[in-house]
């Protein structure tokens, strides 16, 4: 019975892993487009519209 539980447990710790692994490599991904398409354009930075206040500020990573 001890055995079950601690392979539950790995099976939990792996899947719980491999999801934050899969965040974080979408997020890099995202962060490197970015960069290309800057790279491509010449562009210094992305520009965001505040909703708020209407101006346009540099995207923060």
């Amino acid at each position: 019975m001890p055995q079950l539980i601690f392979f539950a447990v790995v099976a939990a710790v792996a899947f719980f892993g491999y999801r934050a692994f899969l965040r974080e490599a979408e997020r890099v991904s995202a962060r490197v487009r970015r960069a290309e398409r800057e790279a491509a354009t010449r562009a210094s930075g992305t520009l965001v519209k505040d909703p708020e206040t209407g101006e346009y500020r540099p995207a923060k990573d």
